[in-house]
Formats: C-alpha cells, structure tokens, sequence
C-alpha cells in the first residue's frame, strides 16, 4: 500500500527537462508570452471610445445570423479556397473528372440497384432504413452521399492555409447536412410512411413543436419534461455539505457511506463552462456516490454564475481562487497533509496548470502550505491545444475578437451564445436528426438527466474566456512552457506525480489523439484511460453501462514515448467501465483505510447541492 508521504520534489536535472512538444506553425515567438499571450481584451463601455462603439455594434450585429462565428473568419476561409482553386487548372480537371465519376455512379441508382461505387455508405443513421433502398429514394441517397465524398475531395487545393482547408471542408459539410434528402418530406420514404401510417396527425403535431420552439412558448408536454430533473430532488443528491465558500466556488463534502475510508481526500475540479453536477447526476449513474461508496472521502467544487460585475476575473483568479483555494480548504477540513485530484475537460486542463506552479521549486506565493498532491487524475482534459480537433475551427484572430465584442457590452459569454459552436461540431445529431424526428415526425424527444444538465447552462466571464482562448488555443502557451503564474513559466515536465488519464473516442471537445500528447510533456507515470463514447457520454460510464469498453496502459515515469497510434494497437481492451479501474488505481495509491468520521457540523455551511448550483439567468 502506497505510503501518503508527500511526492518529493523534482530534482534539478529533471526540472532542466523541457516539454517536446511544438505549438502551432502560425503560433507565438519563442520569448516568453507576456500576460500569458494576451492580446487586448475587451473592455469595459465606458472606456470605449465612439468609433470602438461602432465597430462593436456593426460586428455583433451580424454575428447571430452567422450562429455568432466570425464572418469574416468564413468568408477568408472561402476566398482562400476559391483564389487556389480558379488558379489551379490542374486540380480543377481533377475535380471535373471526380465529379463525373460519381455522377455515373449515382445515376446507377435509377434501377433501384445498390452499388458499391464511390462514396456510397450508410454510416448516417438517418439512411438506414430499408426504404432508402428503393428507387427513388436510393437515387437521392446515393447523389447525397456521393456529394459529400466529392467536397471531402474538392476542399483540399494546394496553397490553402491548413485552418482555411479544415474550414472549407466543414462548413460543406454543414452545407450539405441541410440540404440532405431526409429533411424534407417530399424525399424521405420513412416520414411518407408515417405521415400515412398517423393519417398527417404526427405531421400536424410536428408544426406545433416547430412554433413552440421559434416562438419560445413551450408546450404543456415541454413544461412537465422541464420538471422531470431538478437539482437536489432527483439530480445532484448524494449526501454532503457546503463546507467552504468563496466569491467563485462553494466546496462541497460528500458524506461517507461505509465504515472505513481511505485517510487521502479525493478533490474533484468539474469544468466551469457548465454545472458541477453532470459528475453527480442521478444516482444510478453518479460518480460522486459511487467514490464514496468505495470509501473515498469525495470533496466537489461547484462553480458560481458569474454576472456582470465578474466580467474582470481572469485565469489567474480561477486557478487561485478555484484550485488551490479549494486544495487549502480541503486540507482544513480534513486535517490531511496530502491529496488526490481529479479534473475534467477545462477543469482538468485547470487543475494541471495548478500542480506544474505548485512543482516549482518556489510554489505559488502565498499558498506554501497545501496540502502535497498523491496523484492528479485528467479527464477528457488537453494540455497541448496545438491540434485540439474541430472546436478549434472556431477560434481564430478572427473569431476572438468577434467574441471579445460580444462580451463587452454584457461583460460576459452567455451559454447560448457558447452553444451554436457545439452545435456545429454535432450538427447531423444536435440538429438535423433532431428536427426530423420532432419537425416531420412529430416525436418530441424524451429528456434525460445529461440532457437536462446540458440545457443549464453558465455563463463565463469577459476577460477570463479571452485569456483562456488566446493563452491555450491561439499561443499554445501551457505546452510551450510560456505560460505564466505569478509573473513566472509554469512546465508539465515538473510534474512528479502519478497521472491517470481518460480519453473518450469520439470526443470532438477534447480529441483523444489531443489529450495523449501529455506523454511527450511529462515524465511522471501515467496510465492512460481510452474509453468508448463522446466527451460526456464516454467519462459517465458506470459499472453496468451496457455496451461500454475502454483500453488501458501504463507508461512508467521516464518511459519512452510512444505515438497514440502504436499505443492504441498495444494497449489491453477491457469491458465495461473503465470507473472500477481508477478506483483501484486510487487505492492503490492510498493509505490503509481508517474508521469513517462524519462531515463536522461546525463545517457545515448549508446542505449539498449548495447555493451556487441554482443560480440561473434568463437568457
């Protein structure tokens, strides 16, 4: 059993180790980044001068329409594209021929035949039905999909900057998605038969949903959904308590539910970007209990709705006054000299920043007696943002500053305004599927609690969401080792701990490829977690999920590096969650368990969930 010893500190030849990896070609120089890369923020509207005014309202009037992303960022992308292309003859007889070709294998359709030509497959779960296999519908099935393979091919024109490529490609994509033959039912054989089948009644119902949602005015079946999950009476209600408060975080306490427990607390970091609770969901698939029924001592951060008057918190308070504020508390509370950590997606990232200040040899002033990490856990949480998968689409120059002013006026982003962006990456299901099941077919979807939990959204604050975007996304700043706390670089390749890592599959938030790259930047043992599912679907994956699998590995401290692909062929498949397997990584790496105390009523600032939980706006 692990001792609960504090790790010791890196030694100097190892602190001198520097991370491998690169940022991206288009990022910063090589000196250190100045303010961790910022760029100017936005400001306040009282220092905006009459023409900033101007700028800023002519910009962001038009962002709604562009579903809030750039314009200009789009229209850059196109122009790139369409320049390279009318001045490449070559690749356009190249285009003309593939364009020809699977026209040819389209029209083969007409006989209601299947062929095997180009760009025909029916990965797209609104095409397999069997009725798409008669003409005419596998006529406009195959054109679609031979469409789609043609703009995979069409978007990719030599001299084109890599970004505007990835652009270009998307956005056909998204093009394409609209205009596909199963959103209208003059071309969908399976809305036809329903339409027949109810005799237009699921049709007629499907025009109420469409006016309920464009007019905002919620059905009577909306409103009963909408009540079905409620924080504290049927989500987020395992048993603790608020045991610390500050003007950005409660910290909430878990109360033990067996006997004994392991002496090292388990402090969690949940992303600030939506609420704490998607990691203590319904009790069934909750993490928060099921760590406490394995007999961890569990300590949860939740996150407050900033408003107006937050707009000039910035990274540095949320790592303060998020992290290690809360390491602090936890220390207090539990009378504990060492902890374990746990971070997801942003909060992970977060998290990570915290314990690479916390392994230089001078810390963090001001926070020189926390409590020492045992271990750090990361989920779905990158620290190299260099190839940070299709998010990173968004942001650019560009998009940051449309951003930057549609946070100046309001002082902060809005979760609808986040939310068009992860539309975009989930369009074919978030939108398309969705509305032709609810539009055409009149079949409302049933909530669930991580649908209601996704629908709760935050709000983040000005200046905080600038620097996040340009430090991590833009400069790279963290994996570079430019990034800066206290006026001085912070490095992973500090890190001494233990690391166990998640990694969902299908992540389009943090790819997985993306959240491996820790291995070049670190030399500390780390095991490293791939589970099936997307960013939430793949970390809520508790024991009995059906249909669940994860591959695991563990690299030893100073191991040799070992690319995701070779990793993936080598490492070990395993069914069902990969949450048992954490849990005994956790144990391993604890003390003997000790006899279980109580929460300290003279703790206790009022019962979990907490206050900051609730706190929703209208938007």
């Amino acid at each position: 059993m692990a001792s609960s010893k504090p790790s010791a500190r890196p030694t100097a030849a190892r602190r001198r180790r520097q991370p491998v990896a690169a940022p991206r070609a288009a990022a910063a120089p090589a000196a250190p980044v100045m303010a961790n890369g910022h760029v100017p923020g936005p400001k306040a509207p009282a220092t905006e001068t009459p023409t900033e005014r101007l700028d800023r309202l002519v910009q962001t009037a038009a962002a709604p329409a562009a579903g809030n992303l750039s314009p200009i960022a789009l229209s850059l992308a196109f122009v790139d594209w369409a320049w390279h292309l009318g001045a490449s003859p070559g690749r356009q007889m190249e285009l003309a021929a593939l364009a020809a070709r699977l026209a040819q294998d389209t029209w083969r359709q007409q006989d209601g035949s299947e062929s095997e030509g180009i760009g025909v497959h029916d990965d797209d779960p609104r095409f397999r039905d069997e009725a798409w296999a008669q003409w005419p519908y596998s006529l406009w099935r195959a054109g679609f999909r031979n469409a789609e393979a043609f703009w995979r091919t069409a978007s990719c024109v030599r001299g084109v900057s890599a970004h505007h490529t990835q652009l270009v490609d998307f956005f056909a994509r998204q093009w394409l998605g609209m205009l596909t033959p199963a959103n209208w039912p003059a071309t969908n054989p399976v809305v036809q038969q329903d339409i027949s089948a109810s005799r237009g009644q699921h049709l007629a119902q499907g025009a109420l949903n469409w006016l309920a949602d464009a007019t905002h005015v919620p059905t009577p079946d909306d409103v009963a959904n909408a009540e079905r999950f409620q924080v504290g009476v049927n989500v987020a209600v395992t048993p603790g308590k608020v045991v610390y408060r500050n003007q950005l975080i409660e910290l909430i306490r878990y109360a033990p539910q067996t006997d004994q427990v392991h002496p090292e607390p388990l402090l969690i970091l949940p992303s600030w970007i939506m609420k704490y609770y998607i990691l203590d969901l319904s009790p069934h698939n909750s993490m928060a209990r099921y760590l406490v029924e394995q007999g961890h001592t569990v300590y949860m951060v939740s996150w407050r709705n900033p408003d107006e008057a937050d707009r000039d918190l910035t990274m540095d308070d949320y790592l303060k006054h998020g992290v290690l504020d809360a390491m602090a508390a936890v220390g207090e509370n539990s009378g504990s000299k060492v902890l374990h950590a746990m971070g997801y997606c942003l909060g992970g990232t977060l998290l990570a920043m915290a314990a690479a200040a916390l392994a230089r040899p001078a810390g963090v002033a001001g926070y020189e007696h926390l409590p020492a990490l045992q271990t750090l856990s990361l989920l779905a949480a990158q620290t190299d943002f260099s190839e940070p998968g299709e998010l990173g689409l968004f942001i650019d120059e560009s998009q940051v500053s449309l951003l930057d002013h549609l946070t100046q006026g309001q002082g902060f982003l809005t979760g609808k305004q986040m939310a068009g962006s992860f539309q975009f990456l989930h369009s074919r299901d978030l939108v398309w599927t969705r509305q032709m099941r609810e539009y055409l077919m009149g079949e409302r979807e049933q909530p669930n609690d991580l649908m209601a939990w996704n629908a709760d959204t935050t709000r983040l604050p000005a200046r905080m969401h600038h620097e996040y975007l340009v430090a991590l996304y833009l400069k790279n700043a963290f994996a570079s080792g430019r990034y800066l706390v206290d006026g001085r670089p912070i490095s992973l390749a500090d890190l001494e701990v233990p690391v166990f890592m998640v990694g969902t599959e299908r992540d389009h938030v943090s790819p997985w490829k993306s959240v491996y790259k820790l291995h070049l930047l670190c030399h500390a043992e780390i095991s490293f977690a791939l589970t099936n599912g997307g960013h939430n679907a793949g970390i809520l994956s508790e024991p009995g999920h059906r249909n669940r699998r994860y591959r695991q590995a563990t690299r030893p401290a100073d191991g040799p590096w070992q690319d995701a692909d070779a990793w993936f062929a080598g490492a070990e498949q395993h069914e069902g969650s990969w949450w048992p397997a954490w849990q005994a990584w956790l144990a391993a790496h604890s003390s003997a368990p000790v006899k279980a105390k109580p929460i300290p009523p003279r703790s206790a600032l009022c019962d979990a969930p907490g206050t900051y939980v609730m706190k929703r706006y209208a938007e």
